[in-house]
């Protein structure tokens, strides 16, 4: 069977129920499924945003994985291409997220804002407004 090739991140959560929610509030998310661990709490749920595949995984003790709020920082900071970056945006702070930086327009032809949800993960909430701009910005970056 061919499958197409995408990203799906597993985000490290602390308490499934009440992360699930956020997620569904601030993005629309749908959950696909979840398995619960022994003591009937969370462990790993999947869902979509407009089509696009993540995870949720509960921070455990034994594991590698380990939520923004216990490592005191991030290491990732998720894009989420959308068309209606202001809404999306509005949306997730309405449902908990913190505002990093409101929606603008850039010179290299995307429209950005960027949030933190509740639990420490950071988000670039983008669409492309125009592409042509990031070829003639490459020199900049040499």
């Amino acid at each position: 069977m061919k499958t197409k090739t995408a990203f799906a991140p597993m985000l490290a959560i602390g308490s499934g129920v009440t992360d699930i929610d956020f997620y569904k509030n601030a993005f629309g998310a749908t959950e696909l499924w979840r398995l619960h661990n022994d003591d009937g709490s969370i462990h790993v749920a999947g869902f979509l945003i407009d089509g696009a595949l993540f995870h949720l995984h509960e921070a455990m003790p034994n594991s590698a994985a380990s939520s923004p709020h216990k490592l005191k920082g991030i290491t990732t900071t998720i894009g989420l291409m959308t068309d209606d970056v202001h809404w999306v945006v509005a949306r997730a702070v309405a449902a908990g997220a913190t505002l990093i930086s409101p929606v603008q327009d850039y010179d290299y032809g995307y429209r950005q804002g960027e949030i933190a949800d509740p639990f420490g993960h950071h988000w670039i909430i983008e669409k492309i407004i125009d592409p042509e701009p990031l070829k003639h910005i490459q020199g900049r970056f040499k």
